[in-house]
């Protein structure tokens, strides 16, 4: 189809375009989008002369930064992660450690009421009472072997005393003084569980069947009530599902233990297919396009073909699929499975024939602008090995996330420990402080003491002095949350602009790659910490305004799961589907604002108001285009990770006979699997981010380009030759040397 474009130059002249031309005018877009950009002679990309951009936002992220400082060094003063690790009893007392030195481990007086009330409890105790005693209890014993003798009695609290006390046994047990019954145990993570329940752990058996092995019959409970085995059984499955994730874990360990280099050789194998996928787009990008279309839809069709095959294959029989977790079994059809997955891959494949079908010239545009990110990331490559920086800087803020909210829920805990400072007095009266410093460092740095009078002995006694700021410990986590989201988000959008910055050089370079200026990556990372944190900071804290009111509403949405209010539930369904679209928006909207500010250097609003009215004006450039662009690298970048991952899972399941001899043993393949796919994911994602950041910069500059000039001698484009010619526009003095 012939086209002719609408690209006017000063003197009123129409170009004439070829038969293949496409003419960027077909686009229709809305109006309403504001003035279209003025001519500038004087601007030649990203400006130099500029000024700090939202400061009062800088001096704010500065201050939030500073009191997550003062939240780290309360928690790291005053939080143990080891108060988290030992057991606590009914009293508040570490076990092993103080007082119950030498009782490592952690009994518990009912635990089968504790396992109806989850396996939470486990790790953070049950109102039920728990003691801390030097070895597990070998025997079951309940207390109708006492026979109306207290002294007969097992495992009172410590400072009962059977002989003198008053109480009877009902009464003793009633109070839990003295447990109701005792199961025999093994320690597990220093608690005394049940041998039922520790056999699991080498499959040895069914809970019941342990149960019923261990003579677990006649139990009555505290109110003297008979606990059946059914009873027992319910109530310690908890306990079972988290002594079996614990075997589980440990063997995730040590399958990654044993596979790890073979994963790191995955890593790397990645980064060479990535790298040499850009290098590939670089010289034939419309080849590769295509080639990364073809192999999706073969995917997804051989997907489609198997699925519904497998289907028929099954349609009318009860076959199904058996998962195990722990002790837990999920059964499922394979007749509504294979119909389910063939169902999504016929329409993930409709919808992408669809778009191919529609946009077809279209993707010509977007080979050209991939083509020209491939060459403005091969005139600049530092920008491949830039996104790893701001990873590093992302898992920095994390992990100290990680570490702070740990020693900030130790702080939370009120273990009381009990120092018998008269053992410290010496001859003439005074307190042996070495020895006392020496004794409480053995147990933890601080350690609070029941006799602290003495200002020096004060010193000593940190932990239970700041136990009462323990019920602000949530408010500090949910700070702490906050800071995470905040500064995540402000790294990420530190990356977006230093490589907007750098990408634009590159377009407003008249002459490539003659005229891109020297170290422009280099020169965008200044401009962004000398100029524009403020602005980061404006635009990161939008983003975690937003995330963290999606994790209250999580929050809201657990609480109100034992709800039957249908229109409550309707409504937080509707507020979680309505901050998630926000979240989407901004992020587009703030990716767009930082491209302008890294080349006008305007303010954070401005610039997104800028940005959102190019983009208005035009949205259905934006959305053929640029958004098929973005489609095209997602199915790239698919496909590298997607080709690693069947790479992986046919290695370590042993189906490549001549590699079987460096197949490690496993528990499970699947784990190296999956943390393959998960790294090749991210490492994919680093290279081809800076490929989605280049065709963002440089479509927005292409916009730019069309509105400020025409192509005459005195506005000529900017925009790469081979893009003028796909959009069927020319520089009037190039045509007029050709001719």
């Amino acid at each position: 189809m012939g086209v002719t474009s609408n690209g006017n130059d000063a003197h009123g002249s129409t170009e004439n375009v070829e038969l293949d031309q496409i003419d960027i005018d077909d686009f229709d877009d809305i109006d309403g989008g504001g003035k279209p950009l003025k001519f500038d002679p004087k601007f030649r990309g990203p400006t130099s002369k500029r000024s700090c951009t939202d400061i009062i936002c800088c001096l704010v992220f500065v201050i939030f930064v500073g009191g997550l400082g003062v939240v780290g060094y309360f928690a790291f003063t005053f939080g143990n992660p080891r108060l988290l690790l030992y057991p606590m009893n009914s009293e508040k007392e570490l076990c092993g450690f103080g007082t119950q030195k030498g009782k490592s481990y952690l009994l518990f007086y009912d635990l089968i009421a504790c396992g109806r009330m989850g396996p939470g409890v486990f790790v953070d105790g049950c109102p039920t009472t728990q003691i801390c005693v030097s070895k597990c209890p070998t025997e079951n014993w309940m207390f109708a072997q006492a026979m109306n003798d207290k002294t007969k009695l097992k495992y009172c609290k410590p400072g009962v005393e059977l002989t003198s006390t008053s109480k009877t046994i009902e009464q003793l047990i009633d109070q839990e003084l003295c447990p109701a019954y005792i199961l025999a145990s093994k320690p597990v993570l220093n608690r005394c569980v049940p041998n039922a329940l520790a056999d699991l752990l080498d499959e040895a058996g069914t809970l019941a069947e342990n149960l019923k092995n261990d003579n677990v019959t006649g139990l009555r409970d505290k109110n003297n009530q008979t606990v059946s085995t059914n009873d027992a059984v319910e109530a310690l499955d908890a306990y079972g599902l988290f002594l079996k994730a614990k075997e589980y874990g440990e063997k995730v360990i040590q399958d990654v233990v044993a596979s790890w280099w073979m994963i790191v050789v995955a890593y790397l194998i990645t980064m060479f297919v990535s790298l040499l996928w850009i290098v590939l787009m670089r010289w034939i990008a419309g080849v590769m396009v295509w080639l990364t279309i073809f192999l999706f839809i073969g995917v997804f069709g051989f997907s489609s073909f198997w699925c519904f095959k497998s289907y028929m294959d099954v349609k009318d029989t009860e076959q199904s699929f058996h998962i195990h977790m722990a002790v837990l079994t999920f059964s499922f059809s394979q007749e509504k499975f294979w119909l389910a997955f063939g169902i999504i891959s016929v329409i993930i494949l409709a919808i992408v024939l669809l778009i191919l079908l529609i946009l077809c010239q279209r993707i010509r545009i977007a080979i050209a602008l991939i083509k020209e990110s491939s060459r403005a990331v091969g005139s600049m490559l530092m920008t491949l090995i830039f996104p790893v920086f701001i990873y590093v800087l992302e898992i920095g803020v994390i992990a100290y996330w990680l570490i702070s909210s740990v020693y900030l829920a130790s702080t939370g805990r009120e273990p009381t420990f009990q120092l018998n400072t008269s053992e410290y007095i010496l001859s003439n009266g005074s307190y042996d402080y070495s020895s006392i410093k020496q004794k409480t460092s053995s147990l933890f740095d601080e350690i609070p003491c029941d006799t602290a009078q003495n200002d020096t002995l004060s010193e000593l006694c940190g932990v239970l002095k700041h136990a009462e700021e323990g019920k602000y410990t949530i408010y500090l986590q949910i700070f702490n949350l906050f800071m995470l989201f905040w500064m995540v988000n402000f790294c990420i959008a530190l990356g977006e602009m230093a490589l907007a910055g750098a990408f634009a050089s590159y377009y407003w370079a008249f002459e490539k790659p003659r005229d891109i200026p020297t170290f422009p990556l280099l020169n965008s990372v200044g401009r962004c910490f000398r100029y524009h944190l403020g602005s980061l900071a404006f635009g990161s804290l939008i983003i975690a305004i937003i995330q963290i009111i999606r994790v209250l509403l999580e929050y809201v949405d657990h609480k109100l799961k034992g709800s039957d209010n249908p229109v409550a539930k309707f409504f937080m369904k509707c507020l979680k589907c309505c901050f998630w679209c926000l979240e989407k928006f901004i992020r587009f909207l703030n990716k767009n604002a930082y491209i302008l500010i890294a080349i006008h250097g305007r303010n954070f609003c401005v610039s997104a108001k800028k940005a959102f009215m190019l983009i208005l004006r035009n949205v259905v450039r934006v959305l053929v285009v640029d958004k098929v662009t973005d489609f095209l690298l997602l199915m790239g970048k698919l496909v590298v990770v997607g080709g690693i991952a069947c790479a992986s899972y046919f290695f370590f399941d042993g189906k490549i006979e001549f590699l079987r001899s460096y197949q490690p043993s496993l528990n499970f393949y699947v784990v190296p699997v999956v943390l393959v796919t998960m790294g090749s994911f991210v490492i994919a994602s680093c290279f081809f981010s800076v490929y989605n950041m280049a065709v963002d910069t440089l479509f927005l500059c292409f916009l730019e380009d069309l509105e400020r000039n025409d192509g005459s001698n005195e506005k000529p484009y900017f925009m790469p030759k081979n893009l003028m010619k796909i959009l069927g526009k020319k520089n009037k003095h190039l045509a007029d040397k050709e001719d």
